[in-house]
């Protein structure tokens, strides 16, 4: 067996080999785990992925609002559907009934059965009246078809509502697991943190601060004071993403709740429940105001006075007093 002898490397194979190392130990940095990412990262990463959870939870409350519309609208259409054809078969059947007459009184050609008529008075009474079923029939022939028309074209409208409503389901579940997959990527995230950081977390933005002036200020009407005292009785309840009370909590779901309570009804989400009034500067702000934030409207809050609003936070944190300022305000709402 021949003897093999490695060479020594030259100068370019050097280089090579020094771009290789390069790479692996890029390779191995890149795969150093983001838990060994500084805290404040982490703490910002939470932030968003919890504003991102958000906003794919008013998408939910959307598409379920819609969904549900859609369902009940289906539900009326099925209804109109029975009822329309149960009054289909009652003309079909009165129909068959005038026709047996008009076959039993016609059978014999007209003059003929007048020269032989034992009573050409009675006989010509009988024809007057089988003319009248003859238009009668033809009127209700006339509605029958009619009635088809309508038949066929509601159920074809159901057939699209049908197709919407199974859209809508399929929209309801991709955003219920977007939500759920950045919730859960937010608690990985924030059980990493170490204890002292995790407390920190929940005394930095959107937190509950006690440094704040007190509630205070006239609402701006008797529902929105009423809004106001529902809002209240909800502090400490728990945030729940896609529920609207009253044992838990989205953002909008406690405003949606809070001005029921009031005898108002606001939609269902965020983005629609800034449209659900007039807007006004938020130095003009009073309580029972709606306070939305962010560009898109992605969280809302109720103004309180003395520069807090009361809202559902985000999981883990339950209804409770912040500051106003604690994200970009993007309108200030008075129902």
């Amino acid at each position: 067996m021949g003897s093999h002898r490695r060479l020594a490397p030259t100068g370019s194979d050097r280089g090579t080999a020094a771009v290789g190392l390069l790479s692996v130990a890029a390779a191995v940095l890149g795969a150093v785990p983001a838990a060994a990412a500084p805290h404040d990262d982490r703490r910002a990463e939470v932030d968003r992925l919890y504003s991102e959870a958000e906003e794919a939870t008013e998408a939910y409350n959307k598409a379920d609002e819609h969904t549900d519309e859609l369902r009940r609208r289906v539900g009326d259409a099925q209804d109109a559907i029975a009822r329309q054809q149960e009054r289909i078969n009652t003309m079909r059947d009165a129909l068959g009934s005038l026709a047996g007459a008009q076959y039993r009184a016609g059978g014999v050609d007209p003059s003929v059965a007048l020269l032989f008529a034992d009573d050409p008075a009675d006989y010509l009474d009988k024809a007057a009246t089988l003319d009248r079923i003859t238009a009668q029939q033809a009127g209700r022939l006339g509605e029958l078809q009619e009635a088809m028309r309508h038949l066929a074209q509601d159920r074809a409208e159901a057939r699209h509502q049908l197709t919407e409503l199974e859209k809508g389901r399929k929209a309801v579940a991709a955003h219920k697991r977007t939500v759920e997959r950045k919730l859960a990527a937010a608690r990985r995230l924030l059980d990493s943190l170490p204890d002292g950081e995790r407390a920190a977390f929940a005394h930095a933005s959107r937190s509950g601060r006690d440094d704040l002036p007190a509630p205070g200020g006239v609402a701006a009407s008797g529902r929105a004071a009423a809004a106001l005292a529902a809002a209240r009785s909800a502090l400490g309840r728990p945030y729940v993403w896609g529920a609207n009370g009253p044992s838990g909590f989205d953002c909008s779901g406690l405003m949606q709740w809070s001005y029921a309570q009031a005898g108002i009804g606001l939609p269902r989400t965020s983005q629609a429940q800034r449209y659900a009034g007039r807007q006004v500067p938020l130095s003009q702000a009073r309580p029972g105001d709606l306070v939305a934030y962010r560009d898109d409207a992605s969280h809302i809050g109720m103004y309180v006075g003395g520069g807090r609003v009361i809202h559902a936070p985000y999981p883990g944190a339950p209804v409770r007093y912040d500051p106003v300022g604690m994200m970009p305000v993007s309108s200030v709402t008075r129902v």
